[in-house]
């Protein structure tokens, strides 16, 4: 059928995975030279952008809402991953705040998957009903 189609091939597939793993060794080479917190908020941001392209291909290769809710929540923990590394080059209640802050928005951003999958189910159960 047509939906086949938009599938990857597994020759594409595997392309692109091949450059998620070079774009990630080359960006983590890319952090070899930096010291102290530096080097690791940038081996995280470079762990983070190899986790989300991942989530973006399984997503891109079944097109399955499941997968697009799992790619979501993967953006999100990285995205918290990197800003709490960040938070690391602040010292005592500033730090603490600044990690707060960074769960404040991982939490906002899971909440936000939460409420779209259940509109999305509510949306296909309406869809089916009629």
């Amino acid at each position: 059928g047509a939906f086949a189609a938009d599938k990857m091939s597994k020759d594409d597939f595997k392309a692109a995975k091949d450059k998620i793993e070079a774009d990630y060794k080359a960006a983590k080479d890319a952090c070899k030279d930096q010291k102290g917190n530096a080097k690791d908020v940038c081996e995280k941001e470079a762990k983070a952008k190899e986790k989300v392209a991942r989530a973006e291909l399984d997503y891109n290769n079944s097109g399955k809402e499941s997968d697009r809710v799992k790619m979501e929540k993967v953006k999100a923990e990285q995205d918290y991953a990197v800003a709490k590394e960040k938070c690391e080059d602040k010292k005592g209640a500033e730090e603490r705040a600044c990690k707060k802050e960074a769960k404040a928005a991982e939490d906002k951003a899971k909440a936000d998957i939460k409420m779209e999958k259940a509109q999305a189910q509510s949306a296909s159960k309406a869809a089916s009903a009629s």
